[in-house]
Order: structure tokens, then sequence, then C-alpha cells
């Protein structure tokens, strides 16, 4: 196993192969995992580092473990839509747990990240020892993630040329990380998933369900809590899609939801 820098501040940055993809990842703390999985066009660093959550993790003595999604940050660029179904990102998240030798774990997703959550948690639940979907309320089984839109709104020849005010919002956020346009638009037309209601019933682990009441992109959160037996719902107050994640309500709750969990 690699070993763990003990900073926060700066954090190796390892990886590890799983099949035909690299996976980087940040490993940080000590004490029970939580492994957080971010949104699309993000990285671990924009969606987990720069909101703070490595540090309000790592402060309340958990060990925070964060990967690149593939498609995203430094872990490996394909262009074939089918690699990126959410089944398959799933994986990716389970591949690391194997890397590190970790049972079960904690789970924070963020948007697109929590719809991988689920996945896990569907597909491996005794891996799951709770999950957070933040950003991501009832169209995880209502709506097919991001649109079409979007995808053509990242191979447009420029920002410019975007008059979808959604996917120009989308474009300038993965202009601003650096991302891979082509490889974004393949993971937006190969993640479209969804769980159906009897899927997201068969979930056993401690839910916590966290969107902005002003978010326009993940559906309500309510609806999504009252599917999965015992979930908890939160409505972060005046918070966007791309806002709620750094938000210190939110992260109040996270922390008080983990410290809570069976």
């Amino acid at each position: 196993m690699l070993s763990r820098s003990r900073t926060a501040k700066h954090p190796r940055m390892p990886s590890f192969r799983d099949g035909k993809v690299e996976i980087a990842y940040l490993d940080e703390g000590e004490g029970e995992p939580i492994v957080l999985i971010h949104g699309f066009a993000s990285t671990k660093e924009v969606n987990w580092l720069l909101t703070g959550w490595f540090a309000t993790l790592t402060k309340t003595g958990r060990r925070a473990i964060a990967l690149d999604n593939r498609g995203h940050g430094a872990s490996t660029k394909l262009y074939d839509p089918a690699d990126y179904h959410s089944a398959i990102m799933a994986e990716d998240v389970r591949a690391l747990l194997d890397h590190l030798e970790i049972e079960r774990s904690d789970l924070m997703g963020y948007s697109m990240g929590s719809r991988i959550a689920a996945f896990l948690s569907v597909a491996h639940p005794a891996r799951v020892r709770s999950a957070i979907f933040g950003g991501l309320g009832i169209r995880l089984v209502e709506g097919v993630g991001l649109l079409e839109s979007i995808a053509e709104a990242l191979e447009a020849p420029t920002v410019a040329d975007v008059k979808d005010p959604t996917g120009r919002t989308f474009r300038v956020f993965a202009e601003q990380t650096k991302s891979d346009l082509r490889a974004l638009a393949a993971c937006i037309r190969g993640s479209r998933q969804t769980l159906s209601r009897a899927e997201v019933a068969t979930i056993v682990a401690p839910i916590m369900v966290a969107v902005g009441t002003t978010d326009k992109v993940a559906g309500n959160a309510q609806e999504l809590a009252a599917l999965i037996p015992g979930a908890r719902a939160l409505d972060i107050p005046g918070r966007d899609h791309m806002l709620a994640v750094g938000d210190k309500v939110f992260k109040t709750f996270v922390i008080d939801f983990l410290n809570q969990r069976a």
C-alpha cells in the first residue's frame, strides 16, 4: 500500500491502475474512512480540497479519501460513452477500496458522484457503511442526469458559441478546471442511468440526501429520501447546485450524520 502524508494542506496524490484506467486519489488523516466522489467536470481538489471538506473531515478524526473519476482530473481520459456507465464508475470506487484494503467505508458524493455512490450502495452493500448523496435528489430515479445539451456545449468551438444557459455554465466550469472537454462529453452521454424505486428501496446503509433549496439540477431531496428506508433529508438553505457543496450548514449536518449513524 502507498504511504499517506499527514498534512491535510498538501496531501500526496498517489494513483493505482484498475484495468485500462489509472485512478488518481488523495488520502489524508486517521480514523474511520470516508470516500469522497466528486461531481461532473470537477476534480478531487476542486470539489473537496478547495471547499474545505478535507480539513473538516480530518479535523473531526476521520480519514478522507477522494478520487478523480475516470475522464476527470489526473485520471485516465476515455472517449467512448460506454466506458462511463454509472455501474462501471461505481466499480472504480470499489477498486479503490480494494487497493487501500478498506473493507467498509462511508461515502460522500456530489451530483454525479452521488449517482455513483448510489450505484455502489446497491451493487455492494457490504462495502458501504453509510452514504451522503449531495446535490442529487429525486432525479436519481426520475430523470437521466445531465442533459445532452451540456455535451453539445462542451463540444462547441468556443464558449461564445454556447447559447443554452445551463450548457454555458458547465462549459465555463469545465474550462476553469482545465478538463478534457471531449472526455466530459463522452461521460455525460455514458453516465445518464437511473435507479428504479425498487432498487433504491434495497439500500440498507444509513443515507443522507442533501440538496440546495435553489438547485434546479438535482431534484427534491425529501422525495428521494422517502424512497430509501430510514434516510434523512437536508434542504441546504439558499444554495444552488454549484454553491451547495461547500456550505457550512451542509458540513454541520454531515458531521452530525456521521457521528450518529450506526
